[in-house]
């Protein structure tokens, strides 16, 4: 078995934070109507992709009723959908849609990861529960030896990777990047950081994150890659 496999299986089985254990686990008893009856994941979520992947995309943290019952990051909601259409659209996805793990996608010089890796009350994880979990952000940055990309889906997950990145050795410049949809920052190591407005309901529903808007970051990260 190689690091990330095992760094995975390691996500998988953590149980650190017992509010989050708490609500992951209460969530899968008591779904929704709509989703009576299925069996949820119920754990925290491993990151998935492509292993050599050269593109990182950092999220905030699972769905309740999204990764959270499915099993994958990023599928079984309306962020999903926006994110695997978006990917497909510039090439490092063989099909537009996520919808559970056995679904046949397969990602291309791209791995998506998350700051937290269960699903929050109210989505919002809290200091401690970020720094609890960041060594696994950490350790996927140690890994991923041929990163030239990544993109930071919300203000969030932009603090949080600037975090992991300098635990890991990385230098940040001063004065310090700030996030803006679109901002593209090269850090001093090389490294391209591409921001963007998460595409969670409370952004796409209000107008704020259209799909041109989105897909024109992934156009970018793609032509970043190319350089």
């Amino acid at each position: 078995m190689d690091g990330l496999q095992q760094l995975q299986q390691r996500i998988t089985a953590c149980r650190k934070c017992p509010r989050l254990v708490r609500w992951r686990e209460a969530v899968a008893k008591e779904p929704p109507r709509r989703y009576q009856g299925k069996r949820y994941w119920a754990r925290p979520l491993p990151g998935f992709g492509d292993a050599n992947a050269r593109l990182l995309i950092v999220g905030l943290a699972p769905a309740a009723h999204g990764g959270n019952r499915t099993g994958r990051i990023f599928t079984g909601d309306r962020s999903g959908d926006w994110l695997y259409g978006a990917l497909h659209a510039a090439g490092f996805a063989n099909q537009p849609d996520s919808i559970h793990r056995d679904d046949g996608l397969k990602l291309t010089d791209c791995y998506i990861t998350a700051a937290v890796r269960c699903a929050p009350p109210e989505n919002k994880p809290s200091r401690v529960e970020f720094e609890r979990c960041r060594p696994y952000l950490v350790e996927e940055l140690k890994l991923f030896g041929s990163l030239r990309v990544v993109i930071a889906l919300g203000k969030i997950a932009f603090d949080s990777f600037l975090a992991a990145h300098q635990q890991n050795g990385g230098a940040v410049a001063k004065p310090r990047p700030r996030f803006g949809h679109g901002a593209s920052i090269v850090l001093p190591n090389g490294l391209t950081l591409i921001c963007s407005y998460h595409p969670s309901q409370q952004n796409t529903f209000t107008g704020k994150l259209t799909r041109p808007m989105f897909h024109n970051i992934f156009a970018r990260a793609r032509a970043a890659l190319a350089d």
